[in-house]
């Protein structure tokens, strides 16, 4: 890919300087910078941008930066930096916006079901607030439900991922015969293929609330958000302009 570009190379100090931080910091910066859900004490207005670049593990953070610097190399190249950095932070608030609403979707049904049976939210509240909660609830509503209700609220998302998705859906775009490679699986794929692969299979285990330790709608929320941009600008033949 050649020399770094600028937003590129910035993006990737910003991101490892934070998670050495968190090695030091840990506990508080997660609480910090984590993107909370909005009923949570932890949350914070910041939260939407902050989270980009706080990551969980060695391997989290890896992949992401590699993937920043392997897709979002070339589009900076070809965009300049101003509109690089506008898609990106826009994939990014994209993944947070959908990953929110799906969990305010799962936590309100939990809630729901809760209140329905006779307590009222300020209570429900009180008690989750304080990291507990009751067995008695998994009499009240499924596991599932309470279990989705319970992850939504005391479960902060991390990582660029969302924006990283973005910058794929965009590569696929300009540079859609590209042959790219899943490790697990060592075939040339071409990108315009690559790219909806990976998609479905985030979709699949969205839908299907298979525990992955993953954000799988953050992925698709930066995805879209990414696609409807490229679309709209690929429509407008505004998809080549430098935005320096």
């Amino acid at each position: 890919m050649g020399r770094l570009t600028e937003a590129v190379k910035h993006l990737l100090i910003v991101n490892v300087i934070l998670f050495f931080a968190t090695q030091l910091y840990g506990d508080l910066l997660y609480q910090w910078l984590s993107l909370w859900f909005p009923k949570n004490t932890n949350f914070a207005w910041w939260q939407v941008i902050s989270h980009m670049f706080m990551h969980g593990n060695l391997m989290h953070i890896l992949f992401n930066m590699y993937a920043l610097w392997a897709f979002g190399t070339p589009l900076e190249r070809v965009w300049g930096r101003n509109k690089f950095l506008f898609f990106y932070f826009s994939a990014g608030l994209g993944s947070a916006l959908l990953h929110s609403s799906v969990n305010y979707y799962l936590f309100n049904e939990g809630l729901q079901a809760l209140v329905n049976a006779g307590m009222t939210e300020n209570q429900v509240l009180d008690i989750i607030s304080k990291g507990q909660y009751s067995p008695d609830w998994y009499d009240i509503a499924s596991r599932s439900t309470i279990d989705n209700f319970l992850t939504a609220y005391n479960t902060p998302a991390v990582g660029a991922s969302g924006a990283i998705y973005g910058i794929l859906v965009a590569f696929a775009f300009m540079y859609s015969e590209a042959k790219l490679m899943l490790i697990f699986l060592p075939v040339p794929i071409k990108a315009k293929y690559f790219v909806p692969l990976l998609l479905a299979g985030d979709l699949i285990f969205g839908i299907g609330n298979i525990n992955t330790g993953v954000a799988h709608f953050a992925h698709i929320g930066g995805a879209l958000i990414g696609f409807i941009m490229m679309w709209y600008w690929k429509k407008n033949q505004f998809n080549q302009n430098r935005w320096d």
